[in-house]
């Protein structure tokens, strides 16, 4: 399932982001790529050390932390810190799968990748190509975003970037482990927390049929959750 959280980031912050990271110091994907993924990951990448990127990174994090719709579909129990790359000049990153494992030594932090998450930082418009292109039961399906929006896919699935032929594509990414692993009760779970916002409003704030939802929804992450 995937899944756009439109918004995370306003066209402001965006023009900010982009104003930093014109300057910044891109150093080549690869060093980053396993042994398999290396023959087909050509892109910039960020350094996890880099100033710059750090402080990016946390306003990042603030800000999906206060985000409904990001905290509801991902249920997210660990975050890796963001991360920034570049795509230009043909670069891509071929067909791949993301590590299940992610260790941050510096952190002492091991996270599961349950979920994989895109946020765009340059507009359709300013390239060609550059498309997320994730595998799903249904086929291959193509993400390619406003700036400021981002998308949350299953990490188990293969993915791919497609090369950027015009422009340039910046975006940041990162990994998430999830409270409930299971990617189809995650989805069943997001499902219900939508319905009982959509039809919240209007309600009154004792409504007994909305408490009862609620009731429900937090009996079922108490049954699913792995904390």
């Amino acid at each position: 399932m995937l899944i756009v959280i439109e918004n995370v980031l306003t066209s402001d912050e965006v023009a900010l982001f982009r104003q930093r990271l014109a300057t910044a110091a891109w150093k080549d994907g690869a060093s980053t790529a396993g042994t398999r993924s290396i023959a087909v990951k050509q892109n910039l990448q960020l350094p996890r050390t880099d100033p710059e990127a750090q402080d990016l990174g946390q306003k990042i994090l603030r800000k999906l932390g206060s985000h409904p719709e990001f905290v509801s579909a991902s249920l997210a129990e660990k975050i890796w810190p963001p991360v920034f790359n570049c795509y230009r000049d043909g670069g891509h990153y071929g067909t791949h799968s993301d590590a299940a494992l992610m260790r941050l030594p510096e952190a002492g932090l091991t996270l599961r990748s349950d979920l994989s998450a895109t946020l765009f930082l340059s507009d359709p418009e300013d390239y060609d190509g550059g498309e997320l292109l994730a595998e799903t039961p249904f086929g291959a399906q193509a993400v390619k975003l406003p700036a400021g929006d981002m998308v949350l896919y299953p990490s188990s699935s293969l993915h791919q970037v497609t090369p950027v032929t015009r422009g340039e594509r910046v975006c940041a990414i990162t990994w998430l482990q999830s409270a409930v692993a299971d990617n189809h009760l995650r989805a069943l779970l997001y499902d219900l927390d939508c319905s009982i916002r959509a039809l919240s409003p209007g309600r009154a704030k004792d409504d007994p049929d909305i408490d009862r939802l609620i009731h429900v929804y937090h009996n079922l992450v108490r049954q699913w959750a792995q904390v």
